[in-house]
């Protein structure tokens, strides 16, 4: 179907596939561009950040102010001059107020066309509206809430609020719409200085209030849909902080986040001291901070451009940080250091000897707030309490769209390892595998890791050839693999990876399976005396 406009006329018509014309309407519609003097407002909002003072410049003005429920009771107990919607309507609120503001009195007066209307606003008693102040609860609120059902969230679901704000933006040639209480000042000062309200502001201003009813009916759509990967998806996010720059300094970047978290994350951290969070700051802090999450027992994890550097697990917090730091202190330099337990005042002394860019954990004690405060440059950042990851989609854009997937929160058990070969692992080597699958979930493949005592030796990540992520693996791990365990997070293609660790002191081979060669690559272990498992599954992180 095409559709064709002639500017002359307006005439708009529609193709159809038999190339049949047909001509739909005929009308002229002017879009006003001047500036508009405010004379009547209608106000209705929850955040009532502000607006006093709003209401009180449009008094000011001489601003004949409409309001509802609390609203109204708030400019009231100001001391403004401020008339009920049911007032002006001459129609109560009905139906425990579910009715109020849809009336035409109302929406007429938002929705008319000053230069096209006029007669029919007269005939119908309908007074224009030339600002609307509304902004709505915050469903996500409520649907937060343990105690919330379906029924109690669809009783927050506005109608009349979204109503009006549509209504007030879509007529933005006549009508002002204000949803932001950061907006109020601007208004106050145009008032003040014009009298009157430009059309780039209302058009700036009409486009917010659409972003805002959007976010909205996309939060409710989020809750109410049944599918988890459904046929449609709707994304909403709040801008978070400005940044200087992204990955790099000629791109830009913002940080965005759902609205409404409250949730324990990098972007939700009490940032203690340093400089403001980068861009690559923030990648490489939740990298650290996913990984932690692993574990319940005391741990560290160090993080380099995204990838584990360094991860140890163990009882005590000085000792474990470190073995994670020394597993590849080399890569480590200006790198994170994540722990999930109170840094103490030791470890922070430890830190302090150091060069890394942040340091996060769960808290941290007054005294290790001290030490730290002496690297000034040094990111400290306080994420609360840690728990599991929670099982939430993934995102990824690609050009045309985007990928989505759920969070691997898979967790491997003893009971899913099958050993294939002749040697078999010992107890603790199996539970050193599992420590090792843990940390390999959150290395870019093609990844190798190389485990032992509850930390990390040697991590082969992001390689386009597992045989080279093995060489960097046993590269880094230096003279420390006697008695160690290679884990992979997909199969082995060839033997000549196998090949390639005999006889350093590996004692055992944790991977997937599933490779075609499989049989060939059991044979090269049984070779070299080597014992190996399958997981029956992989864990790519591309």
């Amino acid at each position: 179907m095409l559709i064709l406009t002639n500017p002359t006329y307006h005439e708009y018509y529609l193709i159809h596939h038999n190339k049949r014309l047909i001509k739909t309407t005929s009308c002229s519609i002017h879009l006003n561009k001047q500036k508009i003097k405010i004379q009547r407002a209608l106000i209705s909002v929850f955040d009532k950040t502000g607006i006093v003072g709003l209401a009180e410049s449009l008094n000011q003005h001489g601003v004949e102010i409409i309001s509802t429920g609390g609203t109204a009771k708030t400019l009231g107990e100001a001391g403004l001059r401020v008339k009920g919607v049911s007032t002006y309507t001459g129609f109560p609120e009905i139906m425990d107020g579910r009715v109020k503001t849809i009336n035409p009195l109302v929406e007429g007066g938002i929705l008319g066309l000053r230069d096209k209307h006029a007669d029919d606003a007269k005939a119908n008693n309908i007074g224009w509206i030339d600002l609307v102040v509304c902004n709505l609860y915050p469903f996500s609120k409520i649907i937060s809430r343990d105690d919330c059902d379906l029924m109690a969230a669809m009783e927050n679901v506005d109608i009349g609020g979204p109503t009006m704000i549509r209504s007030a933006a879509k007529n933005v040639g006549w009508v002002t719409a204000v949803v932001d209480p950061q907006d109020y000042q601007g208004i106050i000062d145009e008032l003040d200085e014009f009298v009157e309200i430009s059309f780039e502001t209302r058009k700036e201003l009409s486009a917010k209030a659409f972003g805002h009813t959007a976010q909205y009916d996309t939060i409710i759509h989020n809750y109410l849909k049944d599918e988890h990967l459904s046929n449609d998806l709707s994304l909403t996010y709040n801008k978070h902080s400005a940044m200087r720059y992204g990955e790099n300094p000629h791109q830009s970047a913002e940080a965005y986040q759902y609205p409404n978290d409250r949730s324990k994350n990098i972007l939700n951290a009490k940032i203690h001291q340093g400089k403001q969070l980068s861009y690559n700051n923030i990648m490489d802090a939740d990298a650290a901070l996913s990984c932690l999450k692993e574990f319940d027992q005391t741990a560290c994890v160090v993080v380099k451009h995204a990838n584990p550097c360094g991860v140890a697990i163990g009882e005590e917090l000085t000792d474990v940080y470190t073995r994670a730091f020394n597993a590849d202190s080399l890569s480590a330099f200006g790198g994170i250091i994540a722990l999930n337990r109170t840094c103490t005042v030791e470890v922070a002394e430890a830190i302090s000897s150091v060069f890394v860019e942040i340091v996060l954990a769960p808290s941290f004690d007054n005294d290790a707030l001290t030490v730290l405060s002496k690297k000034k440059n040094l990111r400290v950042l306080d994420v609360g309490e840690i728990t599991a990851r929670e099982n939430k989609l993934e995102y990824r854009n690609v050009d045309g769209g985007i990928l989505v997937q759920d969070t691997d929160n898979s967790v491997l058990t003893l009971d899913e390892l099958k050993t294939v070969t002749k040697a078999v692992p010992s107890d603790i080597e199996m539970k050193t595998m599992l420590f090792g699958w843990k940390v390999l979930k959150h290395v870019k493949s093609n990844a190798i890791l190389l485990v032992k005592d509850n930390e990390t030796i040697g991590i082969g990540a992001g390689q386009v050839s597992r045989v080279d992520a093995v060489n960097i693996a046993l590269k880094k791990s230096g003279k420390r693999l006697d008695n160690s365990i290679l884990c992979s997070d997909a199969f082995f293609p060839f033997r000549d990876s196998i090949d390639k660790i005999a006889n350093t002191g590996i004692a055992a081979v944790i991977q997937p399976g599933g490779s075609v060669r499989d049989e060939e690559v059991i044979a090269a272990c049984n070779d070299h005396g080597i014992a190996m498992v399958f997981t029956g599954r992989r864990c790519f992180k591309h």
